[in-house]
């Protein structure tokens, strides 16, 4: 959050929590009816969970009928949406790949009067915890991080588990973001929702960045979505409800917090791929 003395207005940024379901008119209009609240509160930006296109708890046929290609009706919508409200929209959807008879676990960006200015496709599939993702889903590739600029601040896009891995994190950094918007779908379950909240921060704190973490909410999904700030202070929560929560993030909050904490300069490893 912009210091009280601070001259930068900043930039309202929000997630948004919900549980999307199995109907996709259904979840569009949910996904329009939290984006209008979340802009008249302020927000410039929303975040929303993984698989707002489409999901069931468990992954079946059906995935693969519910997948779109980007541009067809689940991404026109977020765009009309974003054009219709100002606002950048970020959102997981379920991906049709050509020749694949997986789908993909991919997060889009829209810009108003751009369309999708963003895409990234989960990298680590869950095949965790007793679930095996992997079964109907393919990984993204190794590609270089897109990043996108709202508001004279640089966002970049992650999914969920890739949490659990912090160069994932680390190379969106890299690649020039402030903020990591982190659609999620964190499945409950024992020391799930503690693994959550520690990950989420520790993404933040480590790298000096904003994080926007969007997750479903429950009875499957943890709930518990956030901003987390540059110092790893969760400044926006959301409980287990179906809500938004807004938080105003800045760059001065960030070169503030790098003059105090210069990790990323002092740091003496790179990332590389395996």
């Amino acid at each position: 959050m912009a210091d009280a003395t601070s001259t930068d207005p900043g930039l309202a940024i929000a997630v948004a929590q919900f549980a999307p379901g199995d109907d996709p008119a259904a979840n569009l209009a949910e996904i329009a009816r939290l984006a209008e609240r979340a802009v008249a509160r302020g927000a410039r930006l929303v975040v929303f969970p993984e698989y707002s296109s489409y999901f069931t708890p468990t992954p079946d046929p059906s995935w693969l009928d519910a997948a779109e290609t980007i541009g067809g009706a689940f991404t026109t919508a977020l765009a009309a949406l974003a054009d219709r409200l100002g606002a950048h929209l970020v959102a997981g959807m379920i991906e049709r790949l050509e020749g694949e008879r997986r789908v993909a676990n991919t997060v889009v960006a829209v810009a108003p009067g751009e369309g999708v200015v963003a895409r990234y496709r989960k990298l680590h599939l869950y095949d965790a915890f007793g679930q095996r993702e992997s079964e109907w889903v393919a990984p993204g590739d190794l590609a270089a991080p897109e990043v996108f600029e709202a508001g004279g601040i640089r966002f970049g896009l992650q999914t969920c588990y890739d949490a659990r891995f912090p160069e994932v994190t680390r190379r969106i950094v890299d690649a020039g973001a402030d903020v990591v918007c982190m659609p999620a779908e964190w499945v409950r379950g024992p020391l799930k929702e503690a693994h959550w909240r520690v990950l989420t921060t520790a993404r933040a704190l480590e790298n000096t960045v904003y994080v926007a973490a969007a997750d479903h909410a429950p009875p499957v999904g943890a709930g518990n979505s956030m901003v987390v700030d540059p110092m790893g202070v969760e400044i926006a929560t959301i409980g287990e409800v179906t809500d938004v929560a807004i938080a105003w993030i800045s760059r001065e909050r960030i070169e503030a917090v790098r003059r105090v904490n210069p990790a990323l300069e002092l740091r003496r490893f790179r990332v590389t791929e395996r």
